[in-house]
């Protein structure tokens, strides 16, 4: 795949493989991509590609799963209750 050379002034501040890690770090965003599989296209291991996932876009996982969420709120209010 071939960027436009107008992508070089942007992505070479932001370091090795920065192309490889926005386009993995898009397929996970729009949900077409695990987050393993998004780091492993990204070349990078679990911990780096959550890491720059938080560096760039301000978070790591994306947990928007409405039963998903709904336990992650009674965990938080049983934890509340039992301190």
């Amino acid at each position: 795949m071939t960027l436009q050379k107008q992508f070089d002034e942007i992505l070479d501040p932001l370091g090795n493989n920065a192309a490889d890690f926005f386009m993995a770090a898009s397929l996970y965003h729009a949900r077409k991509v695990s987050f393993a599989r998004a780091a492993a296209l990204a070349n990078l291991s679990f911990d780096a590609f959550l890491s720059r996932l938080d560096e760039h876009f301000g978070k790591g996982f994306i947990v928007d799963d409405e039963s998903v969420l709904e336990d992650m709120a009674t965990v938080e209010k049983l934890a509340s209750q039992s301190a």
